[in-house]
């Protein structure tokens, strides 16, 4: 069930835009990916990282909400005893997020939205950077699910609608 703060916040946010804002793609000195005999070895970790958020007023009538999320991947040999020496390539991204406010919202709906959704928009641009800078990169290819809400998940099959068509068990 979706909160009041959560859905005040869903009702008066509009997606303007969602761009990289910083990017890191990089492999350690000694590793050659398209190269590397026991590539499979390593291990990828990810990060996921709602950084911060701020609204921009330019007027009364027109302010801006804007997220910033990290994402990462990294490829770790955890045969290596220092964390360090371990991380033998990495791909980090900074995105933001932009929000047209249509009304002024309280703390908690902003926060709750930056926590909860703003990961959904980001998501697909990350997924397709991820891919594309392994394929670049000669890593091993590493394709990310795609995400769904939550919501829809739980929504009973017939009241999902078609057209003029309600489907049926």
């Amino acid at each position: 069930m979706i909160s009041a703060d959560l859905q005040k916040a869903i009702d008066n946010l509009n997606i303007q835009d969602v761009y990289v804002r910083d990017q890191i793609a990089s492999c350690s000195a000694e590793f050659d990916p398209k190269y590397d005999p026991d590539i499979e070895r390593l291990n990828v970790q990810q990060m996921h990282l709602v950084k911060q958020a701020n609204v921009i007023e330019f007027d009364d009538q027109n302010r801006l909400l804007r997220v910033f999320v990290r994402l990462g991947a990294r490829w770790v040999d955890q045969s290596e005893k220092s964390e360090e020496l371990s991380v033998k390539a990495l791909i980090e991204a900074e995105f933001t997020a932009e929000y047209e406010m249509t009304e002024l919202l309280e703390e908690a709906s902003i926060d709750e939205f930056c926590l909860k959704n703003v990961s959904y928009h980001v998501w697909p641009y990350w997924r397709e950077l991820l891919s594309n800078q392994c394929a670049r990169m000669h890593l091993p290819r590493l394709v990310l699910p795609t995400v769904q809400f939550a919501q829809n998940r739980h929504q009973r099959l017939e009241d999902v609608e078609c057209g003029e068509d309600t489907l049926q068990k």
